[in-house]
Parts: C-alpha cells; sequence; structure tokens
C-alpha cells in the first residue's frame, strides 16, 4: 500500500507550510503557502543568504522612503520566485498583518508585491496574496481579485469570514485549524479532543460542507495542524497545507487512509443572504474564540514582520559601515 501522503494526494492537493527549499523537493507538494514567520525563518538559513544580501543592496540601489520595506518585500518575492521552480501551483505571499485594518494600504502592498514578482518573470496567475481575513482585508480582496490579483484570505476562524470570501470572489481560503483546537482545549481545560469532536477538524468540516452546498466557488484549504490524524481527518477537502514534519509522519505511515468529505452538494439547501459588514462584524463578536484568535493571529504575524524588520536593519548597518 502507498503511503498516506500519497493517497491524501489522490482526495486534496497538498500544500507545504513552509519556505523549505529542501523539504519541498522531497515532499513535492502542489503549492506552497508562506508568511512573515516562515520568511523570517527561511531568511536565517545559509541557502537564502544571498537572496537576503541581494534584496538589500536592491532596496539601497532602489533609494525609496524605506530601504527596509522595500528590502523585505523584495526578500519575500525572492523567496517565493524560488519556490515557483519548486511547484506547479500558487505560491503565497503575505501582506504585512499591520494593514489588515486599511484596506488601501492592502491594495498598495498588494500591487506592489505583484509588480516585484512580474520584474522576476513571474505571472500573476502564479501567485496568491495572503490577506488576514479582517472586513477591511475582504473588501481589498473583492478589488484585488477584479484586478486579476488572486487572494489567499487567511486566519479564517469563522463561518461568517468564510461567507464574506466567496461572496467577494476569493479564490482561496485558509480555515485553521490547530489555532481553534488550542483555544478550546484551554477554555475547556482538556487536554484533547476525540478526532470526531475536534472543534478545528469540525470548523473546516462546516465550512467546506457550507461551500459545496451553496455552489461557492473558491477554493477551502484547511490549514494550522497540530497532527497528522487531524490532517486525515480532513482528507478530501479541496486543499491542505501542511508542515514538513506532518508531511514526513505521513510519508512515512503505510496505512489506510479514507476520504472524509464528500463534494457532492445537498438538494434544498437555503441560499445564504449577501453578508453585510454588520452582519460579519456582529459574527465575530458572538464568537469569542474567532475573535480572539483573529486578534492574536494578526500581532503574532507582525511581531515576526518586526523580527525580520530588525535582521534587514541589522545587515543593512552593516553594509552601511563597510
Amino acid at each position: 500500500m502507498s503511503s498516506k501522503l500519497e493517497q491524501l494526494k489522490q482526495h486534496s492537493v497538498v500544500v507545504a507550510d513552509t519556505g523549505e527549499i529542501n523539504a519541498i523537493k522531497e515532499f513535492q507538494p502542489q503549492d506552497c503557502t508562506t508568511n512573515p514567520s516562515l520568511v523570517l525563518k527561511a531568511a536565517q538559513r545559509p541557502e537564502y543568504a544571498h537572496l537576503v544580501s541581494e534584496s538589500i543592496e536592491w532596496a539601497r540601489k532602489r533609494g525609496g522612503e524605506s530601504v527596509t520595506v522595500d528590502a523585505i518585500d523584495k526578500l519575500a518575492v525572492r523567496i517565493g520566485t524560488e519556490l515557483t521552480r519548486l511547484v506547479p501551483g500558487y505560491v503565497s505571499t503575505e501582506v504585512d498583518a499591520s494593514l489588515s485594518f486599511n484596506a488601501d494600504a492592502m491594495l498598495e502592498k498588494a500591487r506592489k508585491l505583484i509588480g516585484l514578482y512580474e520584474e522576476e518573470g513571474v505571472s500573476r496567475d502564479r501567485i496568491l496574496i495572503k490577506i488576514a481575513t479582517t472586513w477591511e482585508g475582504v473588501q481589498a480582496a473583492r478589488i484585488l481579485e477584479q484586478e486579476g490579483i488572486r487572494c489567499n484570505l487567511t486566519l479564517v476562524f469563522a463561518l461568517e469570514q468564510a461567507i464574506a470570501c466567496a461572496q467577494a470572489g476569493v479564490t482561496l481560503i485558509s480555515p485553521f485549524v490547530g489555532r481553534i483546537t488550542d483555544w478550546y482545549k484551554k477554555a475547556q481545560n482538556v487536554s484533547s479532543f476525540e478526532i470526531s469532536e475536534d472543534p478545528g477538524v469540525n470548523s473546516v468540516k462546516t465550512i467546506y460542507r457550507h461551500f459545496k452546498d451553496q455552489g461557492y466557488q473558491t477554493i477551502v484549504m484547511g490549514a494550522s495542524f497540530r497532527s497528522a490524524a487531524q490532517v486525515e481527518a480532513l482528507a478530501g477537502c479541496d486543499r491542505l497545507t501542511v508542515s514538513p514534519q506532518l508531511l514526513k509522519e505521513l510519508s512515512e505511515d503505510q496505512g489506510e487512509l479514507k476520504r472524509s468529505l464528500d463534494p457532492a452538494a445537498r438538494e434544498g439547501v437555503q441560499k445564504d443572504p449577501v453578508m453585510t459588514e454588520e452582519a460579519f462584524r456582529w459574527g465575530l463578536n458572538q464568537n469569542p474564540m474567532a475573535t480572539e484568535k483573529l486578534a492574536e493571529g494578526i500581532r503574532q504575524f507582525h511581531a515576526d514582520y518586526e523580527k525580520l524588520k530588525a535582521l534587514i536593519e541589522e545587515q543593512l548597518s552593516v553594509v552601511s559601515a563597510d
């Protein structure tokens, strides 16, 4: 029997949640996702040292208002460009989380990133601009999609977020699994859940089922897994983005893996009303988990962006001293 990873690939598009070249070569995923945390890790690895130095030099020569920000943007695109040579599908590149409540700023940053990719010879249809699923993020994504810039709306914890994205014509959403499970374990003071009762797994199942019943075309990509069992429980989801550690675990398991999710739409399901800003914000307000995890996720991504910024500024000071 083939490995569980190979069986999983028969049911879902497998995406590598990493910027590590060696892991991508080993597990051969369809797509890759990155975020500020992963770019920070990549920037500290020897195989990416030349990309860091080249990005800094490019930004210095460009002479923009912020050399550091330009260098970070260039680095994210250079790493993404390398990834497009390793996978046949999408590569996700994230907008700085501090812009998550400013639609205009997100639009400007997304257009800049796509422009940098096109300068590298990478067409926009290979890239997903990754944006936090705030109301402002959804509105920015609506405009970007109309411009032919595809988006990955991340930090999805509530059905209202998912519906708003689908109705905005977003290409892909990333509903999180592990972070939801973490919240409920802490709230209920339990160490674990049976996989059939796992709140994170069931949240993604609910979104997937809802999308298929409604006929939404937005891709559902389960993310943020804590265990191989969570990944297996979502076999059949459109896409699953999985860390190298869990990809390795699945590749070494020769057990049977069955499809869990059925894409067939059920008949007689009432169609969703248009998701308004009021309904979106009220839905989050009534969902403490989603409210807390969205805010926490934005803070965490921005904290790693700030660490990356400090790393670039340190190297810039060395270059300036020389």
